[in-house]
């Protein structure tokens, strides 16, 4: 950001030198909405899902950039993972489907992170559909 300023405040004093003096304030505008898209870009980094699989449970947990918590609780019995597959870039979207109701995860992860995720969900779903084994 400082390298920005300083390069728009040199780059203004040209111009206000040459008598075009309103271009210093654009110039001005334009460090302060990089910075402002800065804040708001670390803002939603903050966001998180986590996916806990049990025998017993299937707990997803959001939370949003301004920490607002939501939680979805399900038998791993009757969840699915569900897939919207495109031929040319992979996995594009991912949904746990249980009794009618559909959640959407993984939204923030690109495509092969997301065929990641779904491969270790579904083994974690398989395992917990075939219960605790004993040794």
């Amino acid at each position: 950001m400082s390298c920005l300023g300083a390069a728009s405040f040199v780059t203004g004093m040209v111009f206000i030198l040459l008598g075009a003096w309103p271009v210093f304030g654009f110039l001005g505008l334009d460090v302060l909405l990089v910075y402002l898209a800065f804040r708001a870009n670390y803002r939603a980094a903050a966001a998180y899902e986590k996916v806990t699989v049990t025998p017993s449970e299937l707990t997803v947990r959001k939370v949003t950039p301004r920490g607002r918590v939501w939680q979805w609780n399900a038998n791993p019995v009757w969840v699915r993972l569900q897939q919207d597959i495109h031929e040319e870039f992979g996995v594009e979207r991912l949904f746990l489907v249980s009794r009618g109701h559909r959640l959407a995860v993984a939204g923030f992860l690109g495509p092969k992170e997301k065929q990641s995720f779904a491969q270790a969900l579904s083994q974690a779903l398989g395992e917990a559909k075939r219960g605790p084994t004993r040794n």
